[in-house]
């Protein structure tokens, strides 16, 4: 064993230098606990908030998606690619703040409307320019259309600094640094437009019933959703990002401010510890080795005694010294219960929009933990200049009716209202009395009943504006700097988010109204549909009607034209027989535009019966060339058919497919000049389809005009007077095909002539093959 003169240090005052002192070792081990402490809870804080924020601000995505994403007038918008009414969405939705951009597209990913505030152009003050735009990751889209869900789809991405403004999709950076993966951060929120296939957007409402009524679904038809559009809102987090920040650089500074007062507490307190053990060291070192002249006084005249009263006052020291570490401990407990308090004020705050389960639990909280005898909470109208107040916590019943029945008046003047709702400061009075005449005179004798001797006020305030004020008392224990510290901190995080509540209630009230104004205007539009179809019931009978009643005196006046130039009413004259040919032409060109009407009229009234069978696709395209041929040969014009064999078979109706070829080769030979060519070619361009192709060496359709060529009574600009017709022929053929389930289209180039093309399945789906019964 080591005997106990081997352990006192053999020379000076200090330990060893290969040895740490004890001083070092209890300051060390102190500052490590205050750091591991402090960092942890500050840590937890801003974890929480930033998750909760993060959540605030995705819900808030979320909503305004599945708002516009279910909304029926946006989809029917992009059904119908109303640009205009897309864009009064997205400027809506562009109007939420933290919104960045908005863009719906369409089934193929292609952007319909685009909206943007664009990117920052001044970071430092969050100033954006619609110049500099911020889009999505274009190669984004494709992916989210292969997707059908009713729920949005979260994607976070970054736009990088100095780069192509358009955000890339990007891992998730630190939680407590949410740009940490470069430049600003965006939540994609994207939700795709869906439809059941076996319906169309466009008939929706009484309109549908018509419809399948007319053209009941196919057998075995799709009815799972179909994707027709895509609407994606980008949210900036760098508002996120700005408050958690503040909250980081807030939480390090108190953070640091406790470490370091903690470490200097430590310091002073081991050297309040230390100094006197060495100092007893010493002095006992002294008296074992004879010297005299130490202070100490002792208590007997030999060495024990004196050693006796040495250790002594160094053991009484030692209690000293424990009672002092006891009160610093209070004191970091109690620091620790306010960041607690704080943490868990935060957590509620951040966690609901509900103002009134906000403020109860915030006060009660306080109140609890923060031993705040009382609490209020008042609220500062601007528009009257008046505070009430509004939610309490510790004061009795009847004293809180008193206060309800009063409004606090606040003037730009020496009171401690105006001082805090209007120059925004907040207050610490540490007697009520001393500033009464500061105080308004009701609300004063309430305070004095309830004994109010000292309290704090905090100013609610946010970025625009002051909402109010948070105040307490401590009862009979006075205030200090420390409870005003903290109550402006919690104020402030209660103004943020009363200030959002009061957003996310507005936001709600605008949802409602535009919900009522869309209704009202499907309404109107379901109205006026209604009456466009007793319209257009009424048009189609007149027409039918009016073509009926033409063909009569028609007739009769082509069979008088035909005996008149046949002699029957004797001989004529060349200027007569001119004259009789003349109105010979134009009485055909009327009959053929009467039955073109009665053709559309029929159409239009779901009045055509389609009589199927196997008809030879070649030899149908000869009996109507060869029927044709003479007229165009009289003008000139040569006609020539070729086909990939005789025995090209198609299921139709051969007389409505008679009349398809009819129309378009005599359409082509009344544009076609003399000494022109005609060319009607069959091809099979599929294993179950056939094509129909006529061309013509005629005068062409400028660019502009083929979109309207199908259009009923649509007449090109630049045909001839003599060729002009009903400008219904090609609508009447469109129809016909497409009741083959078939589909036509052209081709064209001005000067060089016109390209028809009429493609058609060999088996109809719902009909028998070739070989059965029609």
């Amino acid at each position: 064993m080591t005997s106990p003169r081997s352990q006192i240090p053999a020379a000076g005052p200090g330990l060893p230098g290969r040895f740490l002192s004890l001083r070092t070792r209890f300051v060390v081990f102190f500052s490590l606990i205050i750091i591991v402490t402090c960092s942890g809870l500050s840590w937890y804080f801003l974890y929480n908030k930033q998750a909760t924020m993060t959540q605030q601000l995705t819900n808030i995505g979320r909503i305004l998606v599945k708002n516009l994403t279910f909304n029926p007038r946006v989809r029917f918008a992009i059904a119908t690619e109303d640009l205009l009414t897309l864009t009064e969405f997205a400027d809506v939705a562009l109007a939420v703040e933290d919104v960045v951009y908005v863009v719906i597209s369409d089934s193929e990913g292609k952007p319909l409307v685009a909206k943007t505030k664009g990117a920052f152009t001044d970071g430092t003050h969050r100033v954006r320019s619609p110049k500099t735009p911020l889009y999505p990751d274009p190669t984004l889209a494709p992916r989210l259309l292969q997707t059908s869900t009713t729920e949005p789809i979260l994607s976070y991405m970054a736009a990088r600094e100095g780069s192509d403004p358009q955000v890339r999709v990007a891992e998730r950076g630190n939680p407590l640094w949410p740009s940490a993966v470069g430049g600003e951060g965006v939540y994609d929120l994207a939700l795709p437009v869906t439809k059941p296939a076996d319906r169309d957007l466009l008939l929706e409402g009484p309109s549908l019933e018509s419809q399948e009524t007319l053209a009941p679904p196919r057998k075995g038809a799709e009815t799972s959703p179909r994707i027709y559009g895509l609407i994606q809102v980008g949210l900036s987090e760098s508002r996120l990002s700005q408050a958690l920040m503040e909250a980081v650089r807030t939480s390090a500074l108190l953070t640091m401010l406790i470490i370091l007062g903690g470490i200097a507490g430590t310091i002073l307190l081991t050297n309040r510890i230390i100094t006197p053990l060495r100092s007893l060291a010493v002095i006992a070192r002294r008296i074992s080795g004879g010297d005299l002249s130490a202070t100490v006084q002792p208590t007997t005249d030999d060495e024990v005694g004196e050693l006796t009263t040495t250790f002594n006052s160094m053991t009484q020291s030692l209690k000293d010294r424990d009672q002092a570490i006891s009160r610093n401990l209070e004191t970091i407990s109690r620091q620790v219960r306010q960041l607690t308090t704080l943490n868990q004020a935060g957590a509620v705050i951040t966690s609901t929009l509900e103002l009134d389960r906000l403020l109860s639990t915030v006060l009660q909280l306080l109140t609890d933990n923060l031993g705040f005898a009382r609490m209020a909470l008042f609220f500062y109208d601007q528009e009257s200049g008046h505070a009430r107040l509004v939610r309490v916590s510790g004061i009795p019943e009847d004293i809180v009716r008193l206060w309800g029945q009063i409004d606090i008046p606040v003037r730009d003047q020496d009171t401690l209202g105006a001082e805090t709702l209007i120059r925004g400061k907040p207050l610490l009075v540490q007697d009520l009395e001393a500033v009464s005449e500061r105080v308004y005179p009701p609300a004063l004798d309430i305070m004095r009943r309830i004994q109010v001797r000292s309290f704090v006020m905090a100013p609610l305030r946010t970025q625009q504006r002051i909402l109010g004020y948070l105040a307490g008392d401590r009862g009979d224990s006075r205030c200090t700097q420390e409870d005003l510290d903290l109550l402006t901190t919690v104020a402030s995080h209660v103004a943020v988010a009363i200030d959002n509540a009061r957003t996310y209630h507005q936001l709600e009230n605008l949802t409602e109204s535009l919900e009522h104004r869309v209704r009202e205007r499907t309404q109107e539009l379901l109205a006026a549909n209604e009456r466009l179809r007793e319209l257009d019931k009424l048009r189609s009978a007149f027409v039918s009607i009016v073509s009926h009643e033409l063909r009569t005196p028609m007739t009769a006046i082509r069979g008088y034209v035909d005996n008149m130039l046949d002699g029957l009413t004797g001989p004529l004259t060349d200027k007569q027989s001119h004259y009789l040919n003349r109105v010979k032409f134009n009485a055909d060109r009327l009959t053929h535009m009467i039955a073109e009407l009665l053709d559309l009229s029929r159409i239009e009234a779901g009045r055509v019966e389609v009589h199927w069978s196997s008809v030879n696709l070649t030899e149908l395209v000869e009996e109507v060339v060869d029927d044709l041929r003479r007229p165009a040969s009289e003008k000139g014009i040569a006609i020539e058919t070729r086909s990939v064999g005789s025995t090209l078979v198609v299921r139709a109706d051969r007389d409505k497919l008679g009349q398809i070829l009819t129309n378009l080769v005599g359409n082509a030979s009344k544009f076609t000049p003399r000494g022109g060519r005609i060319t009607v070619e069959t091809s099979l361009v599929e294993p179950e389809q056939v094509q129909i192709s006529v061309t013509d060496t005629g005068c062409g359709i400028p660019p502009d005009e083929l979109p309207k060529v199908f259009e009923r009574f649509f007449r090109g600009g630049a045909v001839p007077p003599e060729a002009r017709g009903a400008g219904l022929g090609l609508s009447i053929v469109k129809s016909l095909v497409e009741l083959h389930r078939g589909r036509v289209s052209v081709e064209s180039r001005v000067g060089e002539g016109t390209t028809f093309f009429v493609t058609l399945p060999i088996n109809q789906p719902d009909q028998p093959r070739p070989g059965g019964t029609a």
